[in-house]
């Protein structure tokens, strides 16, 4: 295994684009800056998307523009079109993020597109990014599972994949959006995208609906992966996949990763506070096992 991981916090925006209870953009901008100061290198800040469609990150462009950038720390931002990238640049947003599915199903329910159309959509995006030197991450999602159509075939995860990679991506997310996966499963999946695309160029982004995304994660480690996606207190899950629970916890994902002799730069306790502290703006407890635990020890 690696002897290092870096964690990409996504809880800032896929994590809170799922919550039923608002979040005022100033409390929205402090968890972006208390993330900063735990050591994560990588904080995907918002979503730059129809406020229609995603009105919990209407307010994106106040948000990035509010945050306290630290040196050294990236803060990617997904957008889904050029009218996304614009906005997105106008606040001087240096790394974006583009999504979609392996799941033909998925696809046309969550973007009314089919594969190839999303793809083509990105096209210009990647162009106007790669001109102006902005980092590209690409989301690969159901890569495990589509609650549309079931079983997604593994060569539709491995083709696009491997176009997102060949349009312009310096990493390719691959995720597992309703959580069904199984470490069996996970490992084979990423062998078989490995085989197309560079190991150091894939993370993975697992939800813990059956709780496998520790085990799903520690599988993917042992065939070398070293990015992981992560939400502070397990926040979010996905709008379009009815009963998926949130993302698996960046918390619960430093715990072990320090377990395993593995180093993340992270401050534990200080992610563990932030994930109660986010939790009770949300009016829940936290979703992370380990930062219950550390609360009462």
């Amino acid at each position: 295994m690696t002897s290092a991981v870096r964690i990409v916090e996504v809880g800032p925006r896929d994590g809170l684009q799922n919550e039923s209870s608002p979040l005022a953009t100033a409390d929205k901008i402090a968890l972006i800056d208390r993330l900063s100061a735990t050591g994560l290198r990588s904080i995907e800040a918002t979503s730059f998307v129809s406020p229609k469609w995603v009105p919990q990150l209407a307010d994106a462009a106040e948000v990035f523009a509010g945050i306290t950038r630290k040196p050294g720390v990236q803060y990617p931002v997904l957008v889904p079109n050029e009218q996304g990238y614009e906005r997105a640049r106008s606040v001087g947003v240096e790394e974006i993020a583009v999504f979609t599915a392996a799941s033909e199903a998925f696809n046309q329910k969550n973007i009314n597109a089919s594969i190839e159309q999303s793809l083509a959509r990105f096209a210009p995006v990647l162009q106007r990014a790669i001109h102006d030197g902005v980092r590209v991450r690409g989301y690969v999602s159901t890569v495990l599972g589509c609650p549309y159509q079931g079983e997604v075939p593994l060569h539709d995860v491995v083709r696009v994949a491997r176009e997102l990679h060949a349009m312009g991506c310096y990493e390719i997310s691959l995720g597992d959006t309703i959580g069904v996966g199984t470490p069996h499963q996970a490992r084979a999946m990423l062998q078989a995208v490995a085989g197309e695309v560079p190991m150091p160029a894939l993370a993975v982004h697992f939800h813990d609906t059956y709780g496998q995304a520790l085990a799903n994660i520690l599988a993917c480690l042992e065939e070398g992966v070293a990015v992981v996606d992560a939400a502070v207190s397990g926040a979010g899950g996905c709008p379009y996949a009815k009963g998926a629970s949130g993302n698996v916890a960046s918390e619960d994902v430093v715990y072990m990763l320090h377990g395993l002799g593995i180093e993340t730069g992270v401050d534990l306790p200080a992610l563990a506070e932030t994930g109660r502290w986010l939790a009770a703006r949300l009016g829940r407890e936290t979703g992370s096992k380990v930062g219950k635990a550390l609360a009462v020890a």
